[in-house]
């Protein structure tokens, strides 16, 4: 197709559009006209707008987070669960209205990605991030939560744990690599019927685990097997190894999974999460350092990313000023240099990079790269 039908495309797509909206960008316009005294009697009500009273002092607002909007990037220290942390950065950072985007077990270390105000309504697209973790996986001993917090549920042969070498493990590793079908362990937070995995587990009652599919990038040894005293019955070996997979990928079931394949019973005895999408472990800063830095009134640094800069994993649209209000009242819009398919999720922003909405491409027109997009969730 010619440069010339593709602009004739363009031309009459934009001439479409513009007649079948100029109604409701009229509609809006009244609307908004319609709103604006009833906006100037609350400010009024408030005492804040030109007819408060004389000599009345307006009651003092309260002063915005430091921390406002955005995602927060916190090294994880063992012991805490994820909600601790939420919990914790909320009264550091003063906004309440804190989540986090993917949860790390109690004795799990690493990468924990917080959002704080308007960036909460982008936890679904964020929590599909894939992940990167390093850990170590001890042989020797099956415990019932796939981790070293529980307690041993099977031991395998000694003879199996002393014949047990780094090419054995490595070959079970990667018989775990790709898409599989993969299942809970029976104390997780993963929630069936409204209750959590492990409430299930700890109240004595059937656990269903039904699996999933997954995928595994990576997985293979990093260090050398290690043989350990077995004085605790929690295994007398161990290696260390690197594993990249996708969300919803339970390090402690594939630990679990090796140990079996291997004939020795395994679980998982450490874990450190490096990285989440494109955020890095080496950007993240511990809640002590957080408190600091809110306290010296400074952003911790690289740890925090601010609402408009936040990667989404998606494609991005810079809209022109005149979509801007249709953005606002969630009405469709038409745009260029569209890529994607019909369905697909796009970022929309301003031309000075305002993050102003994430919308659905609704219809693709022509090859050109226009289309029709519309706004889902809107924050302007």
């Amino acid at each position: 197709m010619t440069d010339e039908t593709t602009t004739e495309e363009t031309t009459r797509a934009e001439e479409t559009f513009s007649a079948k909206t100029g109604a409701d960008e009229q509609a809006a316009v009244q609307a908004s006209e319609e709103r604006a005294p009833e906006t100037g009697l609350a400010e009024q009500a408030a005492g804040g707008g030109p007819s408060a009273e004389p000599g009345r002092r307006s009651p003092a607002r309260r002063r915005a987070p430091l921390l406002a909007d955005g995602l927060l990037l916190i090294d994880k220290e063992p012991g805490p669960t994820s909600h601790d942390v939420v919990q914790r950065a909320r009264r550091i950072t003063g906004q309440k209205k804190t989540g986090h985007s993917g949860t790390l077990d109690p004795d799990a270390t690493g990468l924990l990605v917080l959002t704080l105000g308007r960036a909460t309504r982008l936890t679904r697209f964020l929590i599909r991030a894939p992940k990167v973790y390093v850990g170590t996986i001890r042989f020797g001993a099956a415990t019932d939560t796939y981790d070293a917090s529980g307690s041993v549920e099977e031991t395998g042969p000694a003879e199996a744990v002393e014949a047990l070498d780094r090419e054995r493990i490595a070959e079970a590793m990667a018989d775990l690599v790709g898409e599989i079908d993969h299942r809970p362990p029976p104390y997780s937070a993963k929630k069936v019927g409204g209750k959590k995995l492990y409430e299930l587990a700890r109240a004595g009652e059937e656990v269903p685990r039904e699996s999933k599919r997954v995928t595994v990038f990576e997985l293979e040894p990093t260090g050398e097997l290690a043989r350990r005293e077995d004085a605790d019955g929690l295994g007398g070996a161990e290696i260390e190894f690197r594993l990249a997979c996708s969300s919803g990928t339970y390090a402690r079931t594939l630990a679990h999974d090796v140990g079996r394949a291997v004939g020795t019973g395994g679980h998982l005895a450490a874990l450190r999460r490096l990285q989440v999408g494109p955020f890095r472990l080496e950007d993240a800063v511990r809640l002590g350092e957080l408190e600091e830095a809110v306290a010296a009134g400074e952003p911790p640094a690289a740890a925090w990313v601010p609402f408009d800069a936040i990667p989404l994993p998606f494609g991005e649209i810079a809209v022109d000023p005149q979509q801007e209000d249709r953005i606002a009242h969630g009405q469709t819009v038409l745009v260029r240099e569209l890529a994607g398919d019909e369905g697909d999720w796009v970022k929309l922003s301003d031309r000075r990079g305002r993050f102003l909405a994430v919308g659905t491409i609704v219809e693709r027109i022509g090859t050109g790269g226009v289309g029709i997009v519309q706004p889902r969730v809107v924050f302007k």
